[in-house]
């Protein structure tokens, strides 16, 4: 019952981290020399903050089901 859990979890966590934007693009600007982005203070709001959130939430779930089941 809790490996079906695992794999319902593990396939919406790869679904939310590719709707996440892509914030890969700013860290290769270190290379090219224009880091302003990757220093802005930006502020995640309305659905990149709901993202962001049930990602951090899903990745806490499968760690601690993965945890779980590796211990019994």
């Amino acid at each position: 019952m809790l490996e079906i859990v695992l794999l319902i979890v593990s396939v919406l966590l790869i679904a939310i981290v590719l709707l996440q934007s892509n914030k890969a693009s700013d860290a290769g600007q270190i290379i090219t020399g224009g880091n302003e982005a990757l220093f802005a203070q930006t502020k995640e709001r309305g659905t990149e903050l709901f993202i962001s959130r049930v990602t951090v939430f899903l990745g806490i779930v499968f760690f601690v089901i993965s945890f779980i089941l590796f211990v019994s």
